[in-house]
């Protein structure tokens, strides 16, 4: 992807977010011994993007069989991660779903849930397994690490009544997504040259899933959501730009300490 193809991309998605990534974020994530930090992380972020999707689809979307069958799928990919089970060589082997979702009737964009998601699912996993080559690659062995505040602080704030609960976690997710593609490209050119090249390759499907999100948000609220997407734009902003004791691909301002 050229210049001009990346800037393109990326004007809706600065225009979407309400503050850009801190210079101080970025001075720290270019330091060479936080690079293992930054992939284990986001190795976690393309699974729990993945869980995100999966759990919506089983909560909305289709039925019993369905949610077993997506639960089977990201199985081994959840073993790995949380109990270090399997080779992980192996998960890029991984034939995806078993059987094909049957979307439940009793709502109307069910089906426009399981197209989106299932899409999403299958990325997201790809992308995880990627990470993993690039990890190997650089001799940087998965271990296990804690999340940061930035996801749990935004569904902290999702609304406790049907359909808004949904509209608000779709909301919450294209913000997620959003933020990961503008950390991807202000990353690039500050990290080797191969880890730079696959975050730009992740540019593309990252800005659509945000976009995924907003389109499923504003058609199962049918009326407008730009206060709710404002209220969380805001959240954001704040988790971004504010300082924060934790360092991790969705961190915000590293706090400094001050000797004394």
């Amino acid at each position: 992807m050229n210049l001009a193809a990346i800037e393109q991309l990326l004007v809706p998605i600065r225009q979407f977010l309400q503050c850009e990534t801190p210079d101080a974020w970025l001075d720290e994530a270019k330091k060479p011994e936080n690079l293992p930090v930054l992939l284990r992380d986001h190795l976690v972020c393309e699974l729990k993007a993945a869980q995100s999707a999966m759990l919506l689809l089983r909560r909305y979307a289709v039925d019993s069989a369905s949610g077993d069958a997506l639960l089977q799928w990201l199985a081994p990919y959840e073993a790995f991660t949380y109990r270090r089970e399997g080779d992980w060589q192996v998960l890029g082997r991984q034939k995806g779903l078993k059987r094909s979702l049957t979307p439940r009737h009793d709502t109307p964009y069910s089906q426009a849930l399981v197209d989106k998601m299932v899409q999403l699912i299958k990325e997201e996993l790809h992308h995880f397994y990627q990470v993993l080559e690039v990890a190997e690659k650089h001799g940087i062995e998965y271990q296990q690490i804690h999340s940061s505040r930035y996801a749990k602080e935004l569904l902290r704030q999702v609304r406790t009544h049907e359909p808004a609960t949904l509209v608000d976690k779709l909301i919450c997710g294209a913000y997620i997504e959003a933020r990961s593609c503008e950390r991807f490209a202000r990353l690039a050119p500050h990290l080797p040259s191969d880890i730079g090249e696959f975050y730009i390759s992740l540019l593309r499907s990252e800005a659509r899933h945000y976009q995924d999100y907003l389109v499923l948000a504003e058609s199962i609220a049918e009326e407008d959501i730009s206060d709710r997407i404002a209220v969380f734009g805001a959240l954001e902003a704040e988790l971004i730009s504010s300082a924060d004791s934790d360092f991790k691909f969705h961190s915000g301002r590293p706090q400094v300490t001050v000797a004394g």
